[in-house]
């Protein structure tokens, strides 16, 4: 989806005119450099920005041929080149880092103690932690000096306004998925709270640390500096602050009905450099009707799995009943050990009597259902074992034992289709991924739900059709009483053209150290359907994505390094003269 772009007035750039080059020129500042000068800056240091250069310009940096006919130029105002204006905005990000580190920290703690996860029942517009976060980034924008608007509580929209008419969108979300407390232990045994910031060496753990209040903190610093710095912009950057991208997503195209869609979008909500595309979305939602139990035996009557179909849990509880439960309990653990021994033996089964029930764990790793690769699913592996038991153990049949021979038979361990027969993968965006992740248990029904994440190669209609005939032909041969829905969104695939993504790329891998080429996601964000949307980070793709998992932690350093990112890339992509 294009939408035709306007004609962009030009803007003076730092009091400059700026030469249009076809090729981002190169900030000529390492990472070693970079981290020198942050090493002799503090925020108590570090009053203004040209204050800033200037202690740099008389230290060994400003006196090297690197950079200081840049910092010199530019205190003089005289007109920069392209690559001296690159250079600029590396110091205007490094300056941030050093100036506001602390105090983005210290935000970032405040919006992670507000539990804006989704309730039952309860609209996210109406959900009083979401009204309290509002009234946090309100507050925060007005000492910042930054234009704020709550779009009716579903957006929260920070406005940094430029000269022209073109907008960029820059995407971030203040909800986040549910919690199970009691998986928040690390291996050390240390209990985690996930609504308060716990620092652990260099890892700050809690829910939002990566997915995704630390977009939203990073970028309101960025903002704060270029305006009270009152560094020119050629077109006006707005952080929308989605509240439902976690679950029903329907808070941004709201917005969209009654506000203008920017030109160019970027999530801060997936992965660096720059990314490119991103894989369809989807769900294979089975609801099992409750039955009572049928045969002798113990009865499963409760199991659990992820609290959202985007999220695999550390680890999945069933809860059996049974007249002689201490004998169920060694039986169940011999089981699980030689199960687990059978597949991998990288998860652990235990099985311990609870009063009159049996608990009977499987403790796998969490991970985001977008990459289940780099987790260890307990959902799959507790309904493969519990099915695996049939003819074993004395198990009544009822709703939970059908639902894991429905998994075991179609989906098993294997999470790319194979079992099913439905896998595929395009050369660039990966494979198709099948991922058993929510679990629902009412006294109606039992439901869990496949997530699916779909490469480009296939349309959404044709593999849910593939999928729907396999598994009806499986329902009509079993018997088994089981509804099936589906969903599935189109990937995404953006050609990647424009000046701006080309600084993108660059700020990011100079930055980072990554090559430079763009990269594709499993994960969708809220700019899949709107136009010239990118993903900008703020993960590494060389390292496991911890949102959504049992210990969300986001690096002290990784942060502050996003905060220097986001201020250079506001910076660079507010003064090209053209997009």
């Amino acid at each position: 989806m294009h939408f035709p772009l306007k004609k962009l007035v030009v803007a003076t750039l730092f009091a400059t005119s700026l030469v249009a080059v076809t090729t981002p020129a190169l900030a000529n500042i390492s990472a070693e450099q970079s981290a020198a000068i942050l090493k002799s800056f503090s925020d108590t240091s570090v009053t203004d920005f040209r204050g800033f250069l200037g202690t740099l310009a008389k230290g060994d940096l400003g006196k090297s041929s690197d950079v200081g006919p840049a910092i010199s130029t530019f205190l003089d105002n005289k007109p920069l080149n392209a690559g001296q204006q690159n250079e600029i905005n590396r110091l205007l990000g490094i300056y941030t880092r050093a100036k506001y580190g602390k105090a983005a920290l210290e935000t970032l703690r405040e919006l992670v103690e507000i539990p804006t996860f989704n309730v039952d029942g309860l609209p996210q517009y109406k959900n009083p932690e979401f009204l309290k976060i509002a009234d946090k980034i309100q507050a925060l924008a007005k000492s910042f000096n930054l234009n704020f608007r709550n779009v009716d509580n579903r957006v929260y929209e920070i406005s940094l306004e430029g000269s022209g008419d073109e907008v960029v969108g820059v995407h971030a979300h203040a909800d986040v998925v549910p919690v199970t407390p009691e998986n928040w232990v690390l291996q050390d045994g240390t209990k985690l709270d996930p609504f308060k910031v716990t620092l652990i060496g260099d890892r700050m753990y809690g829910r939002g640390t990566e997915d995704d209040k630390n977009g939203i903190v990073v970028t309101m610093y960025a903002m704060k500096v270029i305006k009270e710095e009152k560094l020119p912009l050629a077109r006006t950057f707005k952080l929308l602050v989605d509240t439902t991208e976690e679950t029903s997503g329907d808070a941004i195209p709201y917005y969209f009905e009654r506000n203008p869609v920017p030109q160019y979008n970027l999530a801060l909500d997936g992965g660096y450099p720059v990314v490119i595309a991103e894989k369809g979305s989807g769900t294979v939602m089975a609801t099992f009707p409750v039955r009572k139990g049928e045969g002798q035996g113990a009865e499963i009557i409760a199991m659990t799995g992820g609290k959202a179909t985007n999220q695999i849990p550390s680890a999945s509880v069933a809860t059996l009943v049974s007249d002689k439960p201490a004998e169920l309990a060694a039986s169940l653990q011999q089981a699980g050990a030689d199960y687990a021994k059978r597949n991998g033996g990288n998860f652990k089964v235990t099985a311990q009597v609870d009063g009159k029930d049996v608990k009977l764990t499987v403790t796998g790793v969490s991970a985001h259902s977008s990459e289940p690769e780099s987790g260890i699913n307990p959902v799959a592996r507790m309904l493969e074992l519990i099915h695996s038991l049939d003819g074993k153990i004395a198990l009544k049949h009822n709703h939970i034992t059908d639902a894991a021979q429905y998994a075991a038979d179609n989906w098993g361990l294997d999470y790319l289709g194979g079992k099913l027969g439905v896998g595929f993968a395009d050369d660039f965006m990966g494979p198709l991924t099948t991922s058993p992740t929510f679990v629902g248990l009412d006294d109606k029904a039992f439901k869990l739900a496949v997530n699916l994440r779909a490469p480009k190669g296939k349309s959404p209609e044709k593999l849910k059709a593939e999928i729907a005939e396999k598994l009806s032909a499986w329902d009509k041969r079993t018997q088994v009483k089981v509804d099936f829905t589906y969903s599935l969104d189109t990937p995404m695939y953006r050609n990647p053209e424009g000046e701006w993504v080309k600084a993108l790329l660059a700020v990011a891998t100079e930055n980072l150290g990554m090559a430079h080429k763009f990269g594709t996601s499993a994960g969708a964000t809220s700019v899949h359907d709107l136009p010239n949307g990118v993903q900008f980070g703020l993960a590494r793709p060389e390292e496991k994505y911890t949102g959504h998992t049992d210990g969300e932690f986001k690096t002290v350093e990784q942060f502050l390094l996003d905060l220097q990112i986001v201020t250079e890339m506001i910076g660079r992509v507010g003064q090209l003269p053209k997009l």
